[in-house]
């Protein structure tokens, strides 16, 4: 097991993915995790459309156990609302071993403090292999809110999956475990 932290970051977008308009879900996310993680941090990132097939085939990607880009988290950005086009919890499911219906019911359950449309979202959050995968929304700052209370949860369940012991920057977002699963250095 690597002592680096190998995170996914996954734009579905079809007008960021075709230069429509710039993406700014992913750097959001990437900028926010390098404030947040004080482990050491590898990045894989996709920007690809809202299609169903090819989300499917960049979650197995990010996940598969052996491969040069396997990672311990995916977080997916876009494509969780209502319309015909978002399919990203769909495909997300798809490739599922494991669904964590709490990560989609506490992501909303944030959102709501914001804004009443939060019950139109989709997210989900699975185990695929050893890697989690957890939608986030479109929003760069529905992102930070999101991600400033439910990352508490994430270093545990990423040490639950045998990945890496992720450790936080405390004043950014304390990551949660029980006592005996936390890591004393001599």
């Amino acid at each position: 097991m690597s002592d680096v932290f190998k995170v996914g970051v996954v734009t579905i977008s079809d007008r960021a993915s075709t230069g429509v308009y710039e993406d700014r879900s992913g750097p959001a996310i990437l900028s926010w995790l390098e404030k947040a993680v004080k482990t050491e941090l590898s990045f894989e990132s996709r920007l690809i459309a809202d299609e169903q097939n090819i989300i499917e085939a960049t979650l197995v990607e990010l996940s598969e156990v052996g491969a040069s880009c396997a990672c311990d988290l995916v977080l997916t950005t876009g494509g969780t609302g209502p319309s015909p086009r978002d399919v990203t919890p769909e495909a997300t499911l798809a490739v599922a071993d494991k669904v964590l219906p709490g990560f989609g019911e506490r992501m909303r359950a944030i959102s709501l403090a914001y804004v009443p449309t939060a019950i139109l979202s989709r997210q989900e959050g699975v185990i695929r292999a050893k890697t989690l995968i957890v939608n986030l929304p479109g929003s760069p700052r529905s992102i930070s809110e999101i991600l400033d209370v439910l990352f508490e949860a994430i270093p545990y369940c990423i040490q639950l999956i045998e990945g890496p012991y992720v450790e936080t920057h405390e004043s950014v977002v304390k990551a949660f475990r029980p006592k005996h699963a936390i890591r004393v250095d001599d």
